[in-house]
């Protein structure tokens, strides 16, 4: 349930396993709020499991790629439905989804499996900082970010520093606003490109090769050889190396796609933490503080599986499986998970190859001609309205 890469990694693999996979997702109207800003510094290549020509020959753009992924493999999204409960059925042996959505209403959906693919990123997450609900300007979650069109000439504040801030501050400095970005904490900031090769993929053929460690090294000397030392701009690099710190702690690194020389010029300002908000101003943890205009939350997302999974303890209350990667895939009862490994694509991509072929060696025996299929090993699609 989702639709993004990590529910299409899984729905490809069991199509191609000759599995019926019809209704895989459950999701929004829309891949990507922002196109240009999703692809501006994400790496060329998808990890996706299931081969498929890259880049698509009608265009280049990474969303037509996925929706060609999609069609390729029949993998058919419902869109606009929100997943309100699903719970584990003991007398039948089956698993019960109840959605809701403002096209068809409340529905349920009834199968053996169910595979949770709705990731890490599934829910907006915004800081209590105090003040905030008392600000008059407009305060924004990256999520409902469109453009930097609408912020020309104003004073913006944007809060976090990942991948997402800093897109946003480049592209609000393109459109001609003002922006301040919060840097609270250390932070990688990798070139996007090392000799014309995406840094992630060459920091993945190293790892065929070399330790951990060791690749990180290689990736800081080559950042400080092609970026320079950031400290002087307010950037502080962890003592953790960046792919140990995605390992363990699941903090991407941050591609520059050109903010940087930004900050360079002065074009974007980079401050402290946000000690509280008043009306028309932003308190800093430096004493100093910020007219502003507007306010924009780049301070990431969550997983929401607590809120709608029941009676399971796969899950913990922190939205993720708890056995640690690479054996948090696959639950109880036909209960699988893809996309909470916080190791980006690469750790969806194992996920959904380990449960398509555990999902494909499980149909196989159970629709052997002289295999006796057991009471409640029901495969048929079922789908009931609720009215």
């Amino acid at each position: 349930m989702a639709c993004k890469s990590t529910d299409l990694d899984a729905a490809a693999c069991t199509q191609t396993l000759q599995i019926s996979a019809r209704r895989p997702a459950l999701a929004g109207p829309t891949f990507f709020n922002s196109p240009e800003l999703e692809t501006r510094g994400r790496p060329r290549r998808a990890l996706m499991p299931c081969w498929w020509p890259w880049p698509p020959a009608c265009s280049p753009r990474f969303i037509d790629y996925l929706e060609s992924y999609a069609a390729a493999f029949d993998v058919k999204p419902e869109f606009g439905s929100t997943v309100q409960s699903a719970r584990y059925d003991e007398t039948s042996g089956l698993w019960r989804v109840h959605s809701s959505s403002a096209a068809s209403g409340e529905m349920e959906y009834i199968g053996r499996w169910l595979v949770v693919a709705t990731g890490e990123n599934a829910e907006n997450v915004v800081p209590d900082i105090p003040g905030l609900d008392c600000f008059a300007g407009e305060v924004a979650h990256v999520s409902e970010y469109k453009s930097g069109e609408k912020y020309k000439g104003k004073r913006v504040l944007v809060v976090g520093c990942g991948n997402s801030g800093m897109e946003v501050s480049l592209d609000l400095c393109d459109h001609g606003a003002l922006p301040s970005m919060v840097v609270r904490d250390a932070v990688h900031v990798l070139p996007r490109e090392v000799m014309g090769k995406s840094t992630f993929e060459l920091a993945t053929l190293l790892m065929a090769w070399l330790p951990l460690w060791f690749v990180d090294k290689i990736m800081v000397f080559l950042s400080w050889i092609i970026l320079g030392n950031l400290a002087g701009f307010g950037i502080r690099r962890p003592a953790i190396g960046p792919l140990t710190l995605k390992n363990k702690y699941g903090k991407t690194p941050v591609l520059d796609t050109g903010a940087l020389a930004k900050i360079r010029s002065g074009d974007i300002t980079v401050v402290p933490g946000v000690s509280r908000f008043t009306k028309s101003r932003a308190e800093l943890t430096d004493g100093t503080a910020l007219d502003l205009d507007a306010v924009v939350m780049a301070t990431g997302y969550r997983s929401n599986v607590p809120q709608w999974l029941q009676g399971t303890d796969f899950f913990g209350k922190d939205g993720y499986p708890t056995t640690a990667f690479p054996d948090g895939w696959k639950g109880q009862s036909g209960l699988y998970s893809v996309g909470f490994t916080r190791r980006g694509l690469s750790g969806a991509s194992a996920d959904a190859v380990r449960i398509a072929k555990d999902l494909g060696q499980v149909w196989r025996e159970e629709t052997k001609p002289t295999t006796k299929r057991a009471a409640g090993a029901c495969h048929r699609r079922c789908i009931s309205v609720i009215f």
